[in-house]
């Protein structure tokens, strides 16, 4: 059993205008810390081109229609303050469907014991019909999804520890007793989401807000006294994680100050807990990640630990 990587160079065609930090050169950098010696051994998959099949799992297919339509010929369109479309967008944000279903179908089928998606545009801030913070599609819910009904996983468990909070993913799943959703974010911080009260109306959403300034204690103490506790109570057949990595110190878009290590060991924590409950099965989705050095360092470790384990 080994890891799985899927990624594909449709996502360095999703532009962005110069100075925006959902840039390019941030899948460049996972792929050249993926480059070492060390991760021989992953094996390296095209993500494929996600089906509206696939995104009607989590989102209208109008919605995604619309989006289709509105992808601009030359420059970019405008869809929020902080998110654009470019020639280049759809086509990566449907390989990061395609990535993660993919990725789904390899680990439910046991082929491989985990794996890890590198596609932007990221997802977690997509919600139901509404693209926001530099996201169009959902790929963490829809991977969740995907698992519930192709492979017939009964629970999933998503964890999110992107800085910001996922209120898409939120969204997607406030009323599911099937799908739990656990968040460690900083708060007050976009997109104004996540407070420790936002429960879901089955009680399976928990989300656990830091302050700006906090670090590694503050995130581990999360992860033990408030996430890895309600995971083991939900025992989920596949965890999900939505792999954002700007928590870490240098990244310039938020304030906590997180480590390498702090992301090493709460990805050693979520595979304790798939060995216990799921055999094993992982599938990590990228999220955010602004620091280009941070961000290679920090899934390096991560995907390091995927491999170890």
């Amino acid at each position: 059993m080994t890891t799985l990587f899927f990624t594909h160079p449709a996502g360095l065609r999703h532009a962005m205008p110069p100075g925006h930090p959902e840039c390019a050169d941030r899948l460049k950098a996972v792929e050249h810390a993926l480059e070492a010696e060390r991760f021989a051994a992953l094996i390296r998959l095209e993500a494929p081109l996600g089906t509206l099949d696939q995104v009607a799992l989590c989102h209208p297919v109008s919605y995604a229609q619309a989006l289709i339509a509105s992808v601009p010929a030359a420059g970019f369109v405008q869809v929020d303050a902080d998110t654009l479309m470019s020639p280049g967008t759809m086509e990566a944000a449907l390989r990061g469907v395609g990535g993660a279903v993919a990725a789904v179908d390899e680990v439910m089928a046991g082929k491989a014991r985990n794996a890890f998606v590198a596609m932007r545009p990221p997802g977690h801030h997509a919600e139901r019909e509404r693209a926001m913070g530099f996201c169009f599609f959902n790929h963490s819910a829809i991977a969740a999804r995907h698992a519930q009904k192709a492979h017939g996983a009964q629970r999933v468990a998503i964890v999110d520890w992107d800085v910001h909070h996922g209120n898409g993913t939120q969204d997607i799943f406030w009323d599911d007793a099937s799908v739990l959703y656990a968040s460690v974010h900083e708060m007050p911080l976009y997109p104004g989401t996540g407070a420790a009260s936002e429960r879901g109306t089955q009680g399976t959403i928990v989300n656990v807000p830091l302050r700006a300034g906090d670090g590694s204690d503050e995130f581990r103490d999360a992860f033990e006294t408030a996430i890895l506790p309600r995971l083991d109570a939900f025992r989920p057949d596949l965890v999900v994680i939505s792999a954002g990595f700007d928590a870490h110190w240098r990244d310039p878009l938020a304030d906590l100050n997180l480590r390498e290590a702090d992301f090493t060991w709460a990805t050693q924590k979520l595979m304790e807990v798939a060995d216990r409950h799921a055999g094993g099965r992982i599938v990590s989705v990228l999220e955010g990640g602004y620091d280009l050095d941070a961000l290679a360092k920090s899934t390096a470790a991560h995907v390091s630990a995927l491999m170890e384990g």
